[in-house]
């Protein structure tokens, strides 16, 4: 069974899913900002497209997504103490 929210199918063409690709192509902040904006696209329309469920799902995977790539940036700054 094809799983459309955390790995749809027709992203994962090839050696490399589509959602690596986009991060690889842009600096964190211009990353942040594509995936708040997918966050914005699903919470907005998941009352009219017909797929309320599914649009939620997709929101909560862009903020979960989020949150991993602002822990990284966390993660790998330098601490004061240094």
């Amino acid at each position: 069974m094809s799983d459309n929210i955390n790995h749809p199918p027709h992203y994962n063409r090839g050696k490399i899913e589509t959602i690596d690709m986009i991060k690889n192509s842009m600096a964190a902040p211009e990353f942040e900002g594509y995936l708040q904006g997918n966050v914005i696209k699903y919470i907005s329309r998941y009352r009219y497209k017909g797929t309320a469920l599914e649009d939620l799902q997709k929101a909560e995977w862009y903020i979960k997504r989020l949150i991993e790539e602002v822990k990284i940036i966390i993660d790998t700054r330098p601490s004061d103490s240094e």
